[in-house]
């Protein structure tokens, strides 16, 4: 089933180790068949490069097991919750990256201090209150505080990110990890220049309208 789908999960899950967001097993991709509503995970404890299309594991809204021999990803709940409140959610990441966890250890949003974070995100990176791994309570805090950015730093775990599909939720936390190193170094430096928020807004829509083919 959904063997397109299976290879583009595979392969965006593959992108977390090669872009240094992930160590060992942590960490996972998913992606949401738009069609059928069934959704395509890493499977729970497996080394990045086992990974085939044939390891992921396909389950439905309900966290049914619908095809593969192994178990999906404990982050599974996280996941589904997002996808039953975020229709245009169709795919997601989950990552402990480095920089960008740290903020997240310490409760502190990563602010709307470079261009590149007011293009990407629109905004400062939120965030979210520190919830219990195993059921849907990652997944409500989520969807409470993300609000309109693609990525959220949840308290005490790491990074959540969100997009039209899989490829974008994992350019967002390649992104995220790549401005959370900057502005630790900022940080380092001295006290960040706050960036206007009607600036960061003309710049989110720039970004959004104009950047690229």
């Amino acid at each position: 089933m959904l063997e397109k789908l299976r290879r583009e999960v595979c392969r965006w899950n593959k992108e977390l180790p090669r872009n240094g967001l992930v160590a060992w097993t942590s960490g996972n991709v998913s992606g949401r068949d738009p069609k059928t509503g069934l959704i395509v995970i890493k499977p729970s404890g497996v080394v990045y490069e086992a990974l085939t299309p044939e390891t992921m594991v396909i389950v439905d809204p309900e966290g049914k097991r619908i095809e593969g021999k192994l178990n999906p990803s404990v982050d599974t709940p996280t996941h589904l919750y997002i996808y039953k409140q975020r229709p245009d959610v169709g795919g997601i990441v989950h990552t402990h990256s480095n920089f960008a966890t740290a903020f997240a250890a310490v409760g502190k949003p990563i602010p709307a201090i470079l261009t590149a974070i007011c293009d990407e995100f629109g905004g400062e990176i939120p965030v979210g209150k520190f919830a219990p791994i195993g059921g849907e309570e990652i997944g409500r805090e989520v969807v409470h505080a993300i609000g309109g950015s693609p990525a959220i730093l949840m308290q005490n775990h790491g990074v959540f990110t969100i997009g039209k599909d899989a490829g974008a939720a994992v350019k967002a936390a390649v992104m995220v990890e790549d401005i959370a190193r900057t502005v630790f170094y900022a940080m380092q430096l001295g006290r960040p220049i706050a960036i206007p928020k009607d600036m960061v807004a003309q710049l989110h829509k720039r970004y959004t309208d104009k950047y690229g083919q």
